[in-house]
């Protein structure tokens, strides 16, 4: 088996950086060295896919490079921060060269896309998992929380919703296409990192949808301490979810299935067209779906029993 450093140097270690994206010092020593620029606050946010937790072990390995990296930029989209860069620990049960080179080629892509460069990790053996820790800019004291969220606000979600749910459904019932558009959006979510840094100034509170819809209102009503009264008709469900799943499942993939990586935003009514001008700029749909309400909790939903992921409590019903 071929040495952490001679994976690491084969398959992670990109071409230096110009000084245009603040690194002083990338991979290769004890520590990278950044420059953040003045004016901004860093945003930083960590996550761990674990295999057949988080991911399928045997969907694509480019799929889970790409992946391993969007679900950590979708924690930067919620702060409306911009990506600049990215750590990555990489546990290998074994350094199947053919697997590493698709596994890279994916995580380098949204390195490519995102703007965000690699700037040292660590490659060590034992089950697959994969930690990726995104390091993100956002003008001083602009970031969005999720402590903002007032009574009259407007709830939002960008995009469409049930995607992720529906995309796993396939994969375990044996769908391999993956251009289906479920599989796509499971394997291949797409972080609103643009979304977030248009919603800046209008937004009083924002969280990605990672863990299902209702389970990340309510960190957002928990943190603002207020309630929210929803309209589930109005939820955009992602295409083909009914035709996948049929309504009941799909309208329960929309509310609590995770995996979406959208972002569900709180703003003032006041604020809602600018908002929804700005990202149909980007070709992205944002659709109210409720309103914040002083009084504790969510109505609106028979929520009784349903619940997102959440570790130590089981997958979702």
């Amino acid at each position: 088996m071929a040495s952490e450093f001679d994976l690491i140097a084969r398959h992670f270690t990109p071409a230096a950086p110009g000084p245009e994206a603040g690194v002083a010092l990338g991979v290769g020593d004890d520590c990278t060295l950044l420059a953040p620029r003045p004016g901004r606050q860093l945003a930083v946010s960590v996550d761990t896919s674990v295999a057949n937790v988080h991911f399928p072990a045997d969907a694509p390995a480019e799929a889970i490079g790409y992946r391993a990296l969007a679900v950590s930029l979708s924690d930067l989209a919620a702060m409306g921060a911009e990506s600049r860069w990215c750590l990555m620990a990489l546990t290998l049960e074994n350094d199947d060269e053919t697997w590493l080179e698709s596994f890279a080629r994916g995580f380098h892509s949204l390195c490519t896309a995102s703007h965000t460069a690699l700037v040292g990790g660590d490659v060590t053996r034992g089950e697959l998992a994969i930690g990726v820790t995104v390091m993100g800019e956002v003008p001083h004291g602009q970031a969005l929380r999720r402590s903002g969220a007032q009574p009259g606000d407007i709830l939002a979600v960008t995009g469409a919703l049930g995607g992720g749910a529906g995309g796993l459904a396939l994969w375990k019932r044996g769908e391999r296409d993956l251009d289906h558009p479920l599989l796509a959006r499971y394997l291949k979510p797409a972080p609103r990192l643009a979304a977030g840094q248009a919603l800046l100034g209008l937004a009083h509170a924002a969280i990605d949808i990672s863990d299902g819809l209702l389970a990340d209102l309510e960190h957002v009503l928990a943190a603002s301490g207020v309630g929210a009264r929803l309209e589930p008709e109005t939820l955009p469900l992602a295409p083909g979810l009914v035709e996948a799943l049929g309504i009941q499942a799909a309208g329960r993939a929309a509310l609590c299935g995770g995996d979406d990586y959208e972002l569900l935003v709180s703003l003032p009514a006041a604020a809602f067209d600018e908002a929804r001008r700005r990202l149909s700029e980007q070709d992205l749909a944002l659709t109210p779906i409720g309103t914040i309400c002083a009084e504790a909790g969510v109505t609106g939903v028979e929520i009784e029993g349903a619940r997102g992921w959440q570790h130590f409590r089981g997958d979702t019903p």
